[in-house]
């Protein structure tokens, strides 16, 4: 029978990951930093705009976005800031995905959450040439 954790050991837990991602179009590899529960909540939360009834979803640089939370440097610092998340959406978007991939699993964020999100978001979103 296995014994039940404590809240001191639950607390005490290192449970931060972080794991190298090879980025052969930025030509080298980076770090990528699994989010804590409130930068996963705010991630989340920056993803709706308004409340209740007149809540939408706002995919706008949302790649980028949990990219420059999760990309850090050798002490586990961001290397983005919230500022410059719009210019780090100009880059490769291969690259961009590839990073996501692995933020996304490091930070428990569900592929299907994710797309259930994108779903809920189709019938209210028009694409870049204003068509729906």
């Amino acid at each position: 029978m296995t014994d039940f954790l404590s809240k001191t050991q639950i607390l005490d837990a290192d449970d931060e990951q972080i794991e190298i991602v090879e980025v052969p179009e930025w030509g080298g590899k980076l770090r990528v930093k699994g989010l804590d529960g409130v930068q996963g909540d705010r991630y989340t939360k920056s993803m709706v705009k308004g409340k209740g009834k007149k809540a939408s979803v706002n995919l706008e640089n949302m790649t980028a976005k949990l990219c420059a939370l999760c990309i850090v440097d050798e002490k586990g610092k961001r290397l983005f800031n919230n500022m410059e998340i719009a210019e780090l959406s100009g880059k490769s978007a291969a690259a961009l995905k590839r990073v996501f991939k692995v933020a996304s699993r490091l930070s428990g964020l569900d592929e299907e959450e994710q797309e259930d999100i994108l779903k809920n978001s189709e019938s209210n979103q028009t694409n870049d040439f204003g068509e729906s």
